[in-house]
């Protein structure tokens, strides 16, 4: 397993490939929803096994969070550590530029997933893409 930050255009098609795979097909996502305005300013991470993506993420800092987004892993390889292994690299990444505080919008079903690695609900359900959700956050 080796979860990295996106350095290069070809990681970041992979990154978007999982993510279209889980989000668009699997979850019936919108495209256009899937891929946003805020994709282009993000920090980017894939994890591969064997040099196949399988899972993927974005990072971006608003206001004094560091924001986890777009949370996917391949269903084939969910329940393995891949979706901590790069939760953790996310968190690396928010403490090395300075900030305490990591937050994300986490689907419903995987609120306790979140709650295990620190995660607190913070917020009342409310619907994104259709789909379920409550805000988290974690003090760093």
């Amino acid at each position: 397993m080796n979860t990295k930050k996106v350095n290069t255009r070809e990681e970041l098609e992979h990154a978007y490939k999982v993510r279209m795979k889980v989000f668009v097909e699997e979850q019936n996502v919108p495209p256009e929803e899937e891929l946003d305005e805020h994709d282009a300013s993000a920090t980017h991470f894939v994890t591969y096994d064997n040099n196949n993506p399988i899972a993927a993420s974005r990072l971006r800092f608003v206001d004094e969070y560091g924001k986890l987004e777009r949370i996917c892993v391949i269903k084939d390889y969910r329940g393995k550590s891949y979706g901590k292994q790069i939760i953790i690299e996310m968190e690396k990444v928010i403490t090395e530029k300075g900030y305490k505080n990591a937050k994300l919008n986490a689907q419903t079903h995987a609120e306790e997933f979140y709650k295990k690695l620190g995660y607190e609900t913070v917020s009342g359900e409310f619907l994104d893409a259709g789909i379920p959700h409550v805000t988290m956050i974690k003090k760093l």
